[in-house]
C-alpha cells in the first residue's frame, strides 16, 4: 500500500459505491481504497435463508458487505427530495433535483429497470383524496423498483466499473477509530492497530455503524444533533388488500397521528408480493421485509413504525430501540415474534395452531408464536392498533384477526452531525459522512446522493491540490 491514500472511504454501501466513482470519474489518478465491515458481494450469504433462523452471526451478512444493507432490501428508488433523507437541508433544492435525476440515470445504466411506479397523476390524486376523508397523509412519488435479484445484478455492474477505475476494496476490515490532528484527519485505525493514512476520509459505515459513528463523532469532540427512532412492527396481509394501492404506487407512504397520543405512525417499505426477512444489529434479531421481483408471493407486507425522539436527558435512542428489540429475542429465544392481529387484540399469544389456521401464511420461517404486548410498550401497542383500525377503513381487510404482525421492526435514524453543506465536518478538515449512518438518508436514493455530494467536493480539492 502507499504510504498515504488520497481517500480512504469507511463503508462498501451506496455513499461509499457513488463517493468512490464520483472521485474517479473526475481524478482517474487518485488513490481511493474502501473498506467494509462485511464480505464482498459474492460472498454474503444469510445462514437463515437455509435454516429459516437467524444464527446470530458475528457480522450480519445482511447488513454488512459490498451494497451494504440495500444489497437485501426491495430495491427501491424513491425519486424525491422530500422523501427518505435529509439533504434538502444541506443543499438548495435545484442542485438536489439536479443530483438526484444523475443518480437514477446511473442506477438505470447500470441495470435497473426503466419502469417508474407513481406516474398515473389523476389515479394518486383520487388517492390522495381518499386518504385524507380517513385521517392519512398520503406522500405520492416515483419509484422505480428493481427487488432483490434487480439489486444484485445492479451492484455487480458497480462493483466491475469501480474495479476497473482503479478503485481498492478491502473487505472484513473493522474500523476502530478516525485518526486525526491538529483539526485535520490523518486516516483510520482498523482492528489489530493498523492504521491506514490518507488524506481525506469518508465515513460511511450505514446503519449497522450509526452507534459506531455516533462514539468516534463523540470522541473527536463533534457537534452531534439527537437523533430519533422509528419502532414498531411488520404487518403481512394478503396482496389483494393493497392493491389498489399497490398497482398504482408501489410503495403507498403514509403519515396517520394517534388519537389516543396524537403520535406519528408512519406506513412505509411496502412490498407487494414480498416476504418478511430477518436481519441483525450487533447480535440482536429484528424484521424487514423485502420483493425479489421475479418470485412473488401471495402477501404484501409492509413496516408500521411509530416515531419517537428523546429530549433531555435522555439521549441514546439508538441503546433504547435495541434493548425493546433484546426483550423480543429473549422471549423468543433470539428469533423473531409472530402474532394474529386477532390474538393481540383479545390478549392471548398465539400459538403454532393458531398461526397454521391463519388466512395469512406466513413468509418468514422460524419466527415463535407469542404475545407483542410483553415486548412493546403500552403507547406503541396502542398506536398500532388505532393505525390498523384507520386502514381498515381506507384498505378494507387489514383490521383482520389473521393479519400477522411481526416483532420487532426498528428504523434507526441516528443523530446528526454538524456538516458543512459538503458534508464535511466543520470542525475536522479532510473529514466527511454520509448516508443513514450521519443522519443525512433514510433510503437508498439520498444515500447514493450523499456520496455525489462528498465525492464531487473531494475531486475538486484534489485536482487543486
Amino acid at each position: 500500500m502507499p504510504e498515504t491514500h488520497d481517500v480512504v472511504i469507511v463503508g462498501a454501501g451506496p455513499t461509499g459505491i457513488f463517493t468512490a466513482y464520483e472521485i474517479k470519474q473526475r481524478c482517474p489518478d487518485a488513490d481511493v481504497i474502501m473498506l467494509d465491515l462485511g464480505p464482498d458481494l459474492e460472498d454474503r450469504r444469510c445462514p437463515a435463508w437455509v435454516t429459516g433462523k437467524c444464527t446470530l452471526c458475528s457480522v450480519c451478512s445482511v447488513m454488512s458487505g459490498f451494497g451494504g444493507a440495500g444489497a437485501f432490501s426491495d430495491g427501491k428508488i424513491n425519486i424525491s427530495d422530500k422523501v427518505g433523507g435529509s439533504l434538502y437541508e444541506f443543499i438548495p433544492e435545484s442542485s438536489l433535483l439536479e443530483i438526484i435525476s444523475y443518480v437514477d440515470r446511473l442506477y438505470v445504466k447500470m441495470g435497473a429497470p426503466k419502469k417508474l411506479w407513481g406516474t398515473n397523476v389523476d389515479k394518486i390524486s383520487e388517492l390522495k383524496r381518499k386518504a385524507y376523508k380517513h385521517g392519512f397523509l398520503l406522500i405520492p412519488y416515483k419509484v422505480r423498483h428493481m427487488g432483490l435479484s434487480g439489486s444484485r445484478k445492479v451492484l455487480s455492474n458497480f462493483k466491475r466499473v469501480l474495479k476497473s477505475l482503479g478503485v481498492e476494496m478491502l473487505f472484513g476490515k473493522r474500523v476502530e477509530h478516525i485518526i486525526t490532528k491538529d483539526s485535520r484527519v490523518e486516516g483510520v485505525q482498523i482492528q489489530g492497530d493498523e492504521v491506514i493514512k490518507s488524506k481525506f476520509v469518508v465515513a460511511a459505515p450505514g446503519r449497522v455503524g450509526a452507534d459506531w459513528l455516533v462514539k468516534e463523532a463523540k470522541r473527536l469532540s463533534l457537534g452531534v444533533e439527537g437523533g430519533r427512532i422509528d419502532l414498531g412492527v411488520r404487518v403481512e396481509v394478503p396482496a389483494e388488500t393493497m392493491r389498489e394501492f399497490t398497482d398504482v404506487l408501489y410503495e403507498p407512504k403514509l403519515v396517520y397521528y394517534s388519537k389516543t397520543f396524537d403520535d406519528k405512525v408512519r406506513m412505509f417499505c411496502v412490498n407487494p408480493g414480498g416476504e418478511v426477512i430477518t436481519e441483525s444489529y450487533w447480535g440482536i434479531v429484528t424484521v424487514n421485509g423485502l420483493s425479489k421481483g421475479d418470485e412473488l408471493t401471495e402477501n404484501t407486507n409492509f413496516a408500521l413504525l411509530v416515531s419517537t425522539k428523546f429530549t433531555e436527558p435522555f439521549e441514546n435512542t439508538i441503546s433504547y430501540a435495541l434493548d425493546i428489540a433484546r426483550l423480543a429475542n429473549n422471549i423468543a429465544g433470539n428469533q423473531p415474534l409472530i402474532q394474529r392481529l386477532g390474538d393481540l387484540v383479545r390478549g392471548r399469544r398465539s400459538t403454532p395452531n393458531r398461526i397454521k389456521r391463519s388466512i395469512v401464511k406466513p413468509t418468514l420461517e422460524g419466527a415463535v408464536p407469542g404475545d407483542l404486548s410483553f415486548v412493546l410498550p403500552y403507547r406503541y401497542l396502542t398506536d398500532i392498533i388505532e393505525t390498523l383500525k384507520a386502514l381498515n377503513e381506507l384498505m378494507p381487510g387489514i383490521y383482520s384477526g389473521h393479519t400477522l404482525l411481526y416483532g420487532v421492526e426498528i428504523k434507526l435514524h441516528t443523530a446528526k452531525l454538524e456538516l458543512s453543506s459538503n458534508l464535511e465536518s466543520v470542525k475536522i478538515k479532510g473529514l466527511y459522512a454520509g448516508g443513514d449512518a450521519a443522519g443525512v438518508s433514510r433510503g437508498l436514493l439520498q444515500a447514493s446522493a450523499s456520496g455525489v455530494i462528498i465525492g464531487r467536493d473531494i475531486a475538486s480539492k484534489l485536482m487543486l491540490s
